[in-house]
């Protein structure tokens, strides 16, 4: 098999690029190692910046978005029985839109059928080979053995446990990590959300968000050990712990119901440099990790494809190599800095277990600050609409 770009990965990142590329008569391949039946039932992340959904426009696959995504103009904090909303629109002039994952990613995969240009699922990628050279590999087997698809270039889309990181010679890259002790406890409903906007939500008993992926479907989290397992959560002390944390007023909203999805996840920060080695390039989870507090993981996926997409269109375009040279940089600049957002909103909401009174009282002080004082909600403002591209 050979293509021009190998993508590894048919979740959001690789399926953007796929189409950003297709767009421009590029060809390229998307191997998957799962079913299309299985990414779709991945559950993820639904907070759009506005420069998310501009390049999801450019690729052809917002119409659905813009009829049934939800504009969020802010969000609110709840903290010591007290209620701060971050106005977005007043403070930056922009704003967010709710719309879950899986439905941008049905999308995507629409929209590259329609073109003949799906994904070739169970397709498990093995290794990249020969990144230094200039036909790169990528060496993946299927239910009937052993194949490799020859490329100019590799996309490694493939998340943190993906091979393309993997592929890379440990003394060619850095990584850097934090691990939080505590996880997200999230279940899906299917009721209406308890509010029109995103509520966060630092307590004595630790973090707890209310989100939302449509006007029927409502997502919700509190913060628990990594030593806690799903099976310890039934849905009745699920929503018991919930509302304690959300204090009488806004528990006296809260509509509850069966779960339809329920899961840990852990929260880690972490990221990998350079994001090229050769003519492989890494994008999305397979080179960095956010915690979700701050909604940037599919975000900064997507501004990884922007970059990289345009450094590849103006190779194929015109033989320069300007854009793919700086690719790299250009990235990691965005990724440090929606890094750095994410980890203060996870240091400002969560129960630490070694921070002590004196931690939980600078909690509290910097929450009363970003409440009183319009500089500091503006910070917060700017980085959850997105920084620039």
């Amino acid at each position: 098999m050979r293509t021009q770009v190998g993508i590894i990965g048919a979740g959001p990142a690789g399926l953007l690029l796929s189409k950003l590329l297709h767009d421009q008569a590029i060809d390229n391949v998307v191997l998957e190692r799962r079913s299309a039946e299985y990414v779709l039932g991945r559950i993820r992340a639904g907070v759009l910046e506005q420069g998310t959904v501009d390049l999801l426009a450019q690729a052809g696959v917002a119409e659905r978005l813009g009829r049934e995504g939800l504009v969020h103009h802010g969000i609110e904090i709840a903290f010591e029985s007290r209620r701060a909303r971050i106005d977005f629109a007043d403070l930056t002039g922009k704003c967010v839109t709710i719309h879950g994952q899986t439905e941008v990613t049905r999308d995507l995969m629409n929209a590259l059928l329609a073109h003949g240009a799906g994904p070739l699922y169970e397709r498990e990628a093995m290794r990249v080979e020969v990144i230094a050279g200039p036909r790169p590999s990528i060496v993946f087997k299927n239910a009937h053995g052993e194949g490799a698809l020859e490329c100019d270039f590799v996309a490694g889309c493939d998340g943190f446990h993906g091979v393309s990181r993997m592929s890379v010679p440990p003394a060619a890259i850095t990584t850097y990590e934090r691990a939080y002790p505590f996880g997200w406890l999230g279940i899906l409903s299917e009721t209406p959300p308890i509010s029109d906007e995103l509520i966060y939500v630092n307590d004595v008993r630790g973090f707890a968000l209310c989100s939302m992926r449509s006007r029927e479907l409502s997502r919700y989290y509190v913060q628990c050990s990594l030593a806690e397992q799903v099976e310890d959560w039934p849905d009745t002390r699920f929503w018991d712990e919930l509302c304690a944390r959300l204090g009488p007023e806004l528990a006296g909203q809260l509509v509850t119901g069966p779960s339809t999805e329920k899961s840990i996840a852990p929260l880690r920060s972490f990221v990998a440099e350079p994001l090229r080695f050769g003519r492989l390039f890494l994008a999305g989870d397979s080179a960095h990790i956010v915690p979700p507090t701050g909604a940037k993981g599919l975000n900064l996926a997507a501004s990884d494809v922007r970059y990289l997409a345009e450094g590849l269109i103006e190779f194929y375009r015109s033989g320069s190599t300007v854009g793919l040279d700086s690719y790299s940089a250009r990235a990691l600049k965005r990724v440090w800095q929606a890094e750095r957002f994410s980890w203060w909103m996870t240091s400002l909401l969560h129960l630490f277990p070694d921070s002590g009174a004196f931690g939980g009282r600078m909690q509290l002080a910097e929450l009363d600050y970003l409440a009183s004082s319009r500089a500091a909600a503006t910070t917060l403002a700017e980085n959850y609409v997105g920084l620039p591209l």
